[in-house]
């Protein structure tokens, strides 16, 4: 017990030295906050969560789970699509097997153009440059209600804080952004582009389970997927927090578009492996949905963005969405979940976020639960 004691003193102490070190954290935290600021008030808003360090224990993180050196997803050239019939077979076998074995890839030569990419970095950078007060404005920025996310309101330990700040905005809102014209124009082409791709590789995944459904055309539409454009502040304690914490995401599949900072992790056998950026490249991860569709064969997987202390990190994902109301059932029996609607997944994962401050996800619709 003393050298519990030792340790988590010796751990306060360089934390206590990280926070005093820091140039944001050191500035006198009882001046008022400064709402021309863009920064999220992080230290303000949690300042419990930093005081009650010492004692906080992470209920998310389990320390099972070892950090190894950073690799590269497994990379697949979609041109090979366009070439003769073996080159085609080749390259969905290729799509099939790191969607089983990693739950992740990354594409290349995938028709979605470099400017289109460029446009919406930038755009999505002057947004999150508006003043703080003006972004948490959904009126004033025209975004739907609650589209503006920053934190996790049910943090009750650091480790459980995302140091983020996002736009999570349904595609069906796109067009009513008003006076935000330049941003969403270019949301709606990247949407467009990103949205073809997501069909392709979807359908592609649906034929290797033997399955050429039109399941995905006819309740993944346009006005039902999401675009989120995440920013990751500086953080002056990286070491303490992350940038979003680790969870699986609640769609089909997603399509990532990230700077070349880095910070993007998952979990591959029991590790946490961290990926390495490729600018030519758009990163697909499986989600839970397609988990179930395919009764386990697919997997989406645990992962996470760590935070970095010294540069903003940027990142634009698309989600893979049914409507709320589309049935989801495995598509080979006998099935590991049972049916369930998109409506009554998402009313779970709220429901675990409230009860137990993270998700549960999946393991909740087990056919034995």
């Amino acid at each position: 017990m003393q050298d519990q004691c030792v340790l988590k003193l010796e751990h306060w102490c360089s934390f206590e030295k990280a926070v005093m070190e820091s140039d944001k954290f050191s500035a006198d935290r009882n001046q008022p906050l400064d709402m021309g600021s863009s920064e999220p008030p992080f230290q303000d808003t949690y300042k419990a969560l930093f005081d009650d360090y010492v004692d906080a224990e992470s209920k998310y993180e389990k320390n099972d789970v070892v950090i190894v050196a950073e690799c590269e997803l497994p990379m697949v050239d979609l041109s090979r699509l366009n070439l003769g019939e073996e080159e085609r077979e080749d390259c969905k076998r290729e799509i099939a097997k790191a969607s089983q074995d990693w739950g992740f890839f990354q594409v290349v030569n995938h028709g979605i153009c470099r400017e289109i990419l460029e446009k919406m970095r930038r755009e999505q950078m002057k947004v999150f440059k508006r003043p703080f007060c003006e972004k948490i404005n959904d009126e004033f920025m025209n975004f739907s209600e609650g589209s503006y996310r920053w934190g996790t309101p049910s943090a009750t330990c650091l480790k459980q804080l995302s140091w983020s700040e996002a736009f999570h905005v349904p595609l069906a809102h796109i067009s009513g952004l008003g006076g935000l014209t330049n941003l969403s124009l270019t949301m709606e082409q990247f949407a467009t582009t990103v949205s073809d791709l997501a069909q392709k590789l979807a359908e592609i995944l649906a034929e290797k389970m033997g399955h050429k459904s039109t399941f995905f055309k006819e309740n993944c539409l346009p006005n039902t997927c999401y675009l989120r454009m995440n920013r990751y502040p500086p953080c002056p304690i990286s070491s303490e927090v992350f940038g979003l914490m680790s969870h699986t995401d609640s769609d089909f599949l997603t399509i990532l578009h990230q700077d070349q900072i880095g910070g993007l992790q998952l979990v591959k056998d029991g590790n946490w492996i961290a990926v390495k950026p490729n600018q030519d490249a758009l990163i697909i991860n499986i989600g839970d949905l397609f988990q179930a569709w395919s009764n386990g064969v697919y997997k989406s997987v645990q992962h996470r963005v760590v935070a970095n202390k010294l540069e903003e990190r940027f990142s634009t994902a698309y989600f893979f969405c049914p409507s709320y109301d589309t049935e989801i059932q495995s598509c080979v029996e006998p099935s590991v979940y049972r049916r369930f609607s998109f409506r009554e997944f998402r009313q779970e994962v709220q429901e675990d976020v409230k009860k137990f401050g993270y998700k549960i996800g999946l393991p909740s619709f087990l056919v034995q639960n």
